[in-house]
């Protein structure tokens, strides 16, 4: 794993009425997401507590992800959550500090 390798957690924060809507845009998304050249993960988890869905993402470098944000199957989720989500979608990006492998 490269040290530029970038991971990503994203909280996202459907309106209730449209919680079952975003999990099924990015269910949708998922596999021309793994087939992107530079994403080594990107998995979609829901929280039982608070109805919000999370993003787990590791790219190789910011690039890709930068690459990403602008595949046409992003655009549309992100377009479809201009009217879905409560609140922003919070976006966390982390490098993994040097020694805290196995």
């Amino acid at each position: 794993m490269s040290r530029n390798t970038l991971f990503v957690f994203a909280k996202i924060s459907p309106k209730a009425a449209h919680l079952e809507d975003a999990k099924a845009a990015l269910l949708a998304m998922l596999p021309a997401t793994h087939a992107e050249p530079g994403c080594l993960q990107f998995e979609l988890h829901c929280s039982p507590d608070d109805g919000c869905l999370y993003l787990y993402e590791e790219w190789v470098d910011r690039q890709a992800l930068d690459d990403h944000h602008r595949q046409p199957h992003t655009e549309a989720v992100v377009a479809q959550f201009e009217q879905w989500l409560a609140v922003p979608t919070e976006v966390t990006l982390l490098h993994r500090v040097q020694g805290a492998t196995h």
